[in-house]
């Protein structure tokens, strides 16, 4: 059975546009492929920031953590198992000041483990979570997607691209506070039923 991971990040949990765009996909997606799901609200679940005890905790080898890092790498551990055992991975996430929200980037630092989601090559770094695929479903203001005011968009998929997954699709509903908002917001769930259907 294939498993969807949905990762939200805003803070407006039901009312955002967001996430509601990327529900409307998982759950298109779970009936089409009789898939699991797998939901991780990086907005409320309060993600640790990466200190130098965590850092070096997650880097250590399972064998050799002491019980203090163990717990200090708990959440890692959690939250790298979850993208492994992804078939497809839906990102539901708002443009914050032209960027990600904090919580993204404090999800981010705390999966990029060398060895474990990355590796270090002659040639340089190799993503080693290869052969998902991803839909980000985003959402902003006042931010156009893919404007140079826009550093979420080509982050997110840099990052991912770090980490090995680079089938990366993307549907916005962008600038929905200016004029035209609503209708912003209509074409992105009807681009999201045509994906789901």
């Amino acid at each position: 059975m294939p498993n969807i991971l949905h990762i939200t990040a805003s803070i407006r949990g039901d009312e955002s546009v967001s996430n509601r765009l990327g529900t409307k996909l998982v759950e298109g997606f779970a009936a089409q492929h009789k898939a699991s799901v797998t939901r991780r609200d990086l907005a409320n679940n309060d993600l640790p920031f990466i200190d130098a005890d965590r850092f070096a905790a997650n880097l250590a080898p399972h064998a050799d953590r002491t019980p203090a890092q163990t717990e200090l790498a708990a959440i890692a551990d959690t939250l790298i198992k979850e993208l492994q055992a992804a078939d497809t991975i839906v990102f539901s996430v708002p443009i914050y000041n032209f960027g990600v929200p904090a919580t993204v980037k404090a999800w981010a630092d705390l999966v990029a483990r060398a060895g474990t989601t990355f590796k270090y090559t002659e040639n340089g770094p190799e993503g080693l979570l290869t052969g998902k695929k991803v839909y980000i479903t985003a959402a902003s203001g006042g931010t156009p997607v893919g404007s140079d005011m826009d550093f979420m968009t080509p982050w997110l998929k840099f990052f991912l691209g770090f980490v090995g997954i680079t089938d990366v699709d993307l549907i916005a509903a962008d600038g929905i506070m200016g004029a035209g908002g609503e209708e912003k917001i209509a074409d992105a769930h009807a681009a999201v039923e045509r994906l789901a259907a």
